[in-house]
């Protein structure tokens, strides 16, 4: 009996089950509304973590001399491939929606969009240093970690740990957690300031729409459509971007990374819509499809692991300076895009979840606003913020 239920719970906890049970508990947990305030698919995190933290006390079990694996290091490895998966389904599937209009849309508030993301990247950071010099405790590495986290920045991540100087486990350490806070604080924050302000979303969207009127020309000639779904000008835009985010920068050694050279890629596919005589449009469904699925894989590849972090060298201030990390650049990038840039209320949300590189974010205010457009000032603010993160990352352990 106890060899058939070890059998059972091999099976049942294999790696592909505890995905798959992640995302179904998150999305029930997603969908519970507080006062018409919900997580949404952040659900899905707020679950991964806590199994992350679970399986940092308890790894593995023995059933009848069978040990059953919850967590090890051939199963992060697992969980990194899917992070990694869903990043690239999700930006690519936002840079294909945007590309028809990104680059027909440059007007004078792309400039504000740059700008902001220059200027929350730059708020965090010298918030960051700000706790290394006040508690000695407190390594410009932990630092970076606390930075990234709170700004959920896998490539300013990536970044910080490869400087000759950085202690890798405060890095890891600081980064899971700040992560929690820094998906959850950014999601909220973009449903609860619309509530705040009692916006009339419906009416701000018609506004919204009115003003980004885009016109994108027809293309001309008999093309040919591969496939009805549009996975070859998917895959040709993952792999673009793949190919886009390798390219290093010398002296620096600075790279898009997956992240930013697949939103990069997407952008040029959906703007320019064919290859030769080959159709490259993909019906809106199919993207919004491949961006739910993109979110909630990389939500559950980068939870986890997160949640294992999260109890390493944990200390509630530095949990506090992370959530300070979050909170700081966020309210001064809205008080910037509101006062200064006059932008309204997407635009201006939008660029927040540019400029905090918050992909859940993203997401929840696409829910909110009820229409995929917003994704444009992300679109325009995410690669400045991007470079900006990875420089800082680096910048802050090497000089402090």
């Amino acid at each position: 009996m106890t060899a058939y239920l070890a059998g059972v719970c091999s099976s049942a906890l294999s790696f592909i089950f505890i995905v798959f049970a992640i995302g179904a508990l998150g999305y029930l947990v997603g969908g519970i509304k507080v006062k018409g305030i919900e997580l949404g698919t952040a659900g899905v995190l707020l679950v991964a973590l806590l199994y992350g933290v679970l399986t940092h006390f308890i790894p593995s079990f023995k059933i009848d001399e069978k040990t059953i694996f919850l967590f090890s290091d051939k199963i992060k490895g697992n969980f990194g491939v899917v992070s990694s998966i869903g990043t690239a389904l999700f930006v690519t599937a936002v840079g294909l929606i945007a590309g028809p209009r990104f680059f027909r849309s440059f007007n004078k508030s792309t400039l504000a969009y740059i700008l902001l993301g220059v200027i929350i990247i730059a708020i965090g950071s010298l918030t960051a240093i700000f706790f290394t010099l006040i508690d000695k405790d407190c390594t410009s590495s932990m630092a970076v970690g606390l930075l990234t986290g709170g700004l959920t920045s896998t490539p300013g991540f990536s970044a910080g740990k490869e400087v000759e100087q950085a202690i890798e486990t405060d890095v890891t350490a600081g980064y899971g957690i700040a992560y929690l806070y820094g998906v959850l604080g950014v999601v909220l924050f973009v449903q609860i300031v619309p509530k705040i302000l009692k916006i009339d979303m419906k009416n701000e969207v018609e506004n919204f729409h009115a003003a980004n009127t885009i016109k994108i020309p027809e293309l001309k000639g008999n093309l040919t459509e591969l496939d009805p779904l549009g996975f070859f000008a998917f895959f040709v835009a993952v792999a673009l971007g793949c190919l886009i985010g390798a390219i290093k920068i010398p002296g620096i050694n600075f790279s898009l990374g997956n992240s930013g050279g697949c939103l990069i890629g997407g952008l040029i596919v959906g703007h320019f819509a064919h290859i030769g005589n080959i159709d490259c449009r993909i019906k809106k469904e199919s993207l919004v499809f491949m961006r739910e699925l993109g979110l909630v894989l990389f939500l559950i590849g980068a939870g986890v692991p997160g949640g294992v972090n999260f109890i390493d060298k944990f200390r509630w201030s530095y949990f506090i300076y992370g959530a300070v990390m979050t909170t700081v650049p966020m309210i001064v990038g809205y008080i910037f895009a509101r006062y200064v840039f006059k932008l309204s209320i997407l635009n201006n949300l939008g660029s927040i979840t540019g400029g905090m590189t918050s992909t859940p974010a993203l997401g929840t205010l696409i829910a909110t606003a009820g229409t995929d457009e917003v994704a444009s000032a992300y679109v325009a603010t995410y690669p400045f913020a991007l470079v900006s993160i990875v420089l800082a990352a680096k910048l802050i352990i090497i000089l402090f």
